[in-house]
């Protein structure tokens, strides 16, 4: 079982090493991940082993909080925080004025002043530091707990050197009043000079201030995951009983019936019954422009409905729906640690006990050498506050919740901190070609004409005649047909040769449509047509013929189009220095179309689908950093086996499941993207790390005194409380400013979108001013007769005509409207045949 709990009290990378250790010792433990960022812990377990209650048990133990049930954690702390803070400098701002009044000789009231009230001056100091301990005493309980079990943490250094300054000050307390009763006016000035309690409140309350500051900070790396949380509706209104009644999206069902209405955000993941419209999908996709949506199409939570009224029927609801498992993935991603993180927690659980250690010998060290108890005790303490490593404990998940969350942001989700890292290694990118590199589905690219035949004319015979086929080339020709809203006839006799083509009777004639080797095998003459079929072929289309009583009608083309942004995605991770190979199950010639189109150096052809993953294991074999990007069930081992494993958005759920990061735009830049922010990423990680060991290895050194002697340089426990809040939210802030890293998109901006539109509408005025006909004409028949048509066109004013001689054609363009008849006249004059003018 995987439980999550909630843990308050953890203050640095000390804390959460030592939760981790204490519950995975425990039996029937099988994996533990503690999370200082989001103040988490994940345990996986064995129910027949270990009760939870044992779980709790061991990190109450600790000095720590247990939540099972998820709370909002973060504001609670928060305004524990704030009302901490504003006790603390209620009576730390007298404490300071009382102890430092003398030296800057400020007013002061006459029970303060004077050895015979030294007495008084300290006891008072000692009764307003006693809230400020009591508000901040957690740093004592977990602390010296942390301590008394041998593992020491942030709050132990605190602890210590703030208790440390405590007793000395009472013990100075006991000193002046001795002084006072035996007449020791030497021992009274010297003890109410050492004191102490104003560097002990103000350690405390520093430390705090710096805590909500961090707070705060931490709170701004998790803003994706609460965008994403918030962009779900609250209610949706469901049709019952033909009436529709609004209720709490949690008590939505599967199957339900839900209406949306214009610029209101689906409530759950569906399929629509009724209605069109467009759907703005950036929440989830990061994708800018609306997607239109009919009937039978899918619509998503968070999705907000933009134009149309409709209604669909709820697939999935709850913890299924997309934006629940995106908000899962985030989450997981955010809280997983990766090996540079488990460095750093190695190194902070030696580094409390070695700083305890060098406090203690500084101390020593000054006593030894003559100096005062009071300068030595500074030092040590300086030693001790200076030294807390929270800077090193949030270093990487700060930086992980942010790259995770900024990747979300733009529909690039990661499933794990490991593949965040493992990404930026990668020297090798396979890309399966269909439906990743292509569309997945095939469209009709050419349409050559034979005979005296239009392009519809043909478009309508071969649509007629392969809508009775489940091939589903032939449903690229219908889908096109379509598409120019074209009419079907009706079929009569149809029969299907298995591996050759079709054949079928439409308006009492015979037609046949297939391969070359069907052509032949029917005697069809397309020895004219070798030459370009050999050019479609070269290009990775695919020829179907058609042909009535042995005479070639036309050629159909039809091909997996390329992705609008493949070749530049190809482009760009090659600029990386990445070896990019397309792996696909085509034949060669097909795949050396593919590859020639995208530029890629490297393909493999020819695989089948449980070959697939042979080939990454090859490629790792070699010593290769492989990334695998797929869409489809066949790509699920290989993305499983993949070093990285990335899913496009449209693929299938079990590739999805397999993958390590997903892409909900289905856009191969995406992957550019992916890997650019694995390098930003780790790198801001190791910036992080750096400016903390860096601090801290300059740090210690300075407060220890070592340049006292030399340059007169040495901390106070006030600056080092101070110092060491700064050094953790430097880094926080340096992990911030990956919320500012740029991905850029084929288009991305509403300025690009904007210039499209008015680019198209710019084009779409152009061509309107220009009007486009096709003549059918009869009689050309050599190049001296194309050209003598072509130029009796172009000589009427504002024409520009190209004749094709093959397909007995000319195609005129005119910047106005001209008669037909004057079109038609001067081919009459020409001395050829005008067959029919579209």
């Amino acid at each position: 079982m995987k439980q999550k709990y909630d843990i308050t009290g953890m203050s640095c990378a000390a804390c959460s090493a030592n939760i981790e250790k204490s519950v995975e010792k425990l039996s029937g433990v099988k994996d533990i991940n503690v999370n200082l960022l989001s103040n988490t812990m994940t345990v996986d377990y064995d129910e027949q082993k270990i009760d939870e209650k044992e779980i709790i048990k061991s990190v109450v133990n600790l000095g720590y909080g247990v939540n099972l049930e998820k709370e909002n954690i973060k504001i609670n702390e928060l305004k524990n925080i704030k009302i901490r803070i504003l006790i603390s400098f209620i009576f730390l701002i007298p404490i300071f004025y009382i102890a430092m009044g003398h030296m800057a000789e400020w007013p002061m009231p006459a029970v303060l002043r004077g050895t015979e009230n030294s007495l008084v001056y300290s006891f008072i100091q000692f009764l307003l530091l006693i809230p400020i301990i009591y508000v901040n005493r957690k740093y004592y309980i977990v602390g010296f707990s942390s301590l008394f079990k041998g593992k020491p943490n942030m709050d132990s250094l605190i602890s210590i050197g703030s208790f440390t300054a405590i007793v000395y000050g009472i013990y100075a307390i006991f000193k002046i009043g001795h002084g006072l009763g035996h007449g020791y006016e030497s021992v009274v000035i010297k003890y109410s000079r050492e004191l102490y309690f104003e560097s002990a409140a103000m350690i405390l309350t520093l430390i705090t201030l710096g805590k909500y500051f961090e707070t705060i900070s931490k709170g701004k790396t998790s803003e994706a995951i609460s965008k994403l949380v918030n962009l779900a509706p609250k209610m949706a209104s469901v049709v019952i009983e033909e009436k529709e009644i609004e209720i709490p999206v949690q008590e939505v069902k599967i199957g339900d019936i839900i209406v949306v209405k214009p610029g209101q955000s689906i409530p759950v993941d569906g399929v629509i019954l009724e209605g069109e419209t467009s759907i703005d999908e950036a929440a989830l996709t990061g994708e800018s422009i609306p997607v239109f949506k009919k009937a039978g199409d899918n619509v998503l939570a968070a999705t907000i409905n933009k134009s149309g009224f409709i209604k669909f029927k709820a697939v999935k609801v709850g913890n299924d729906t997309t934006l629940a498992k995106i908000i899962e993935l985030v989450e997981e991603a955010s809280s997983s640690k990766i090996p540079i993180a488990k460095l750093a927690d190695k190194v902070s659980g030696v580094f409390v006990p070695i700083v305890i250690t060098i406090s203690v010998l500084a101390a020593a060290a000054w006593i030894l050498l003559g100096y005062s108890v009071e300068f030595a005790i500074s030092i040590g303490i300086s030693v001790l506050v200076i030294s807390c490593p929270c800077a090193l404990g949030l270093a990487t998940p700060v930086a992980i919740m942010v790259g995770t969350g900024k990747g979300a942001e733009n529909g690039i989700l990661i499933k794990s901190g490991e593949a965040l890292e493992i990404a930026k290694s990668v020297d090798t990118v396979v890309i399966d070609k269909t439906g990743t590199l292509t569309e997945g589905k095939p469209v009709v690219t050419d349409i050559i004409l034979k005979s005296l035949i239009f392009e519809n004319e043909l478009l309508i015979l071969a649509a007629s005649m392969e809508k009775a086929s489940e091939h589903p080339l032939g449903q690229a020709i219908v889908e096109e047909a379509l598409s120019r809203e074209l009419t079907m006839k009706e079929v009569y006799n149809f029969k299907a040769v298995p591996g050759k083509g079709i054949e079928a009777e439409i308006e009492e004639k015979i037609y046949i449509a297939g391969n070359l080797q069907f052509m032949l095998d029917n005697n069809v003459d397309i020895k004219e047509f070798i030459y370009r079929v050999d050019s479609l072929a070269e290009m990775g289309k695919t020829p179907i013929y058609f042909a009535s009583e042995n005479k070639l009608l036309g050629i159909i083309a039809v091909a997996d189009i390329l992705k609008k942004t493949s070749k530049e995605a190809v482009k760009k991770l090659t600029s990386l220095g990445l070896d990019v190979i397309m792996l696909t199950g085509d034949n060669k010639r097909t795949a050396e179309a593919i590859k020639k189109q995208l530029g890629i150096k490297t393909f493999i052809s020819e695989v089948l689908p449980q070959d697939k993953e042979k080939e990454i294991k090859r490629l790792q074999e070699s010593g290769n950093k492989v990334a695998m990007v797929g869409d489809g069930i066949n790509d699920a081992p290989a993305l499983m086996r993949a070093d990285v494993g990335i899913a496009v958005g449209a693929a299938t759920d079990i590739a999805i499941e397999s993958a390590d990061i997903v892409l909900m735009k289905s856009d191969l830049l995406d992957v550019f993207y992916s890997i650019q922010l694995s390098k930003a990423v780790i790198r801001n990680i190791k910036q992080n790390l750096f400016w903390a060991f860096f601090y801290n290895s300059l740090g210690i050194p300075l407060a220890a005194g070592v340049f006292y002697t030399s340059l007169g340089w040495d901390l106070n426990p006030m600056f080092a409380a101070a110092a060491m809040s700064l050094s953790s939210l430097c880094v926080v802030g340096n992990a911030l400013r990956l919320k500012f890293l740029k991905f850029k998109s084929h288009i991305d901006s509403q300025n690009d979108i904007n210039n499209l539109l008015n680019s198209e509408i710019k084009n779409e005025k152009e061509e309107d001013k220009k009007m486009k006909k096709i003549m059918k004409i009869n009689g050309m028949m050599c190049d001296h007769c194309s050209r003598r048509v072509e130029d009796a066109l172009n000589a009427l004013e504002n024409v520009n005509a190209k004749v094709d001689l093959d397909q007995k054609i000319a195609t005129i363009e005119t910047a106005n409207d001209i008669e037909d008849e004057i079109l038609i006249n001067t081919v009459t004059a020409a001395g050829y045949e005008v067959v029919s003018i579209e």
